[in-house]
């Protein structure tokens, strides 16, 4: 996710209402096969990411979730399980559910774990699509807690010195609790540059920046239609990144993606994702979480304090400009492409839901 402001909306968009949009969303997945407390879970995180302008993994998510339902990919009825052998860890087998129920189940269960013991990792096997995985860490923070994230998927990405797609954009994402401000939210992949991004190029014409892009052998393109998959970031560094992140998730609790993926096995290359998300809680390392939060909102100011380069437009700390647009959108609404309010209306259809007014 970027942590850019997000431009007006563009002529031929509409606006609806934040809590209409949720409620649309929830009711489309429930139609879909999803039971009605995992549809509105699901909902919230397309919610959380329109808000934030991370239009990817709004709700022009929701017609693809409604696909890998129909397609059985996702599991409508999926059977989460809870394992764990010492209290500060666990492990849910997702049971191929999509990963807004999958890990939001797990940030819960961080928090709780993470209250008795002061750390907790929860890792969660078998799940389908994360979503944007600030939500789940953001859902830590809320607590007062820290919150750590990292997701592995399917090889879609280059890998410094191998030819053709390797590892996953695989994304990280920390959350932390500010008083005063808006928690500090870094979420970011290991890529230079997000597929949706090539696609938008592709359908726009336009090049795309230096090394960012590659074609399928993996040569460095700014083409946008000879590239078919982003480049790691920093090289070597995201690609280490994204490697290290399948052994944290996927290898660690024993669904290991990135070599099955590889082999010979027609099994390996069926979708799936593995996350891993750890709650830190400030009390354990000899502070309340409302002194710690008053330590975090003095670092922020602080940096907000320096100096402002010539070429700034101010200085900002990650996820400050994303929660501005939240709050505006809240009041506002948030805009829908064309593209995707046709897709839903006729998903409405379908299913026979009155989508809601738009503005």
């Amino acid at each position: 996710m970027t942590d850019t402001p997000t431009p007006a909306p563009k002529p031929g968009k509409v606006r609806v209402p934040a809590d209409d949009l949720r409620a649309f969303a929830a009711a489309l997945l429930e139609k879909g096969g999803l039971r009605p407390e995992h549809a509105r879970t699901t909902a919230d995180v397309f919610l959380w990411a329109a808000r934030r302008g991370v239009e990817s993994h709004g709700v022009a998510r929701v017609p693809a979730y409604l696909d890998l339902l129909a397609k059985g990919v996702a599991n409508a009825d999926a059977d989460l399980k809870v394992e764990s052998t010492t209290p500060a860890a666990a492990v849910i087998d997702a049971d191929r559910a999509p990963g807004p129920v999958a890990l939001s189940h797990a940030a819960d269960e961080a928090v709780e774990r993470a209250r008795a013991f002061g750390i907790a990792s929860v890792g969660v096997r078998r799940t389908v699509h994360t979503g944007a995985i600030g939500y789940y860490v953001s859902k830590i923070a809320e607590q007062g807690l820290v919150g750590l994230g990292f997701v592995a998927g399917m090889p879609n990405m280059g890998y410094t010195g191998v030819k053709g797609a390797a590892v996953a954009t695989s994304p990280l994402a920390i959350a932390v609790p500010a008083a005063g401000h808006a928690p500090l939210l870094l979420d970011m992949a290991t890529a230079t540059i997000a597929l949706g991004k090539i696609r938008q190029a592709k359908a726009n014409g336009t090049p795309l920046p230096e090394n960012a892009a590659a074609t399928a052998d993996g040569t460095p393109t700014t083409d946008p239609e000879q590239a078919v998959m982003p480049l790691p970031l920093g090289g070597a560094k995201g690609s280490g990144m994204s490697l290290a992140f399948e052994l944290l998730t996927s290898v660690l609790v024993g669904a290991p993606i990135f070599s099955s993926f590889h082999s010979q096995d027609p099994a390996g290359r069926k979708h799936r994702q593995n996350a891993l998300l750890i709650a830190l809680d400030p009390a354990a390392f000899g502070t309340t979480a409302e002194d710690y939060a008053a330590a975090v909102s003095t670092t922020l100011d602080t940096l907000k304090g320096l100096p402002v380069a010539d070429d700034a437009a101010g200085v900002y700390y990650p996820g400050e400009r994303s929660a501005a647009v939240a709050a505006e959108r809240g009041e506002q609404g948030i805009p829908v492409a064309p593209k995707v309010w046709r897709e839903l209306t006729e998903a409405a259809t379908k299913f026979g839901i009155t989508p809601p007014e738009t503005a």
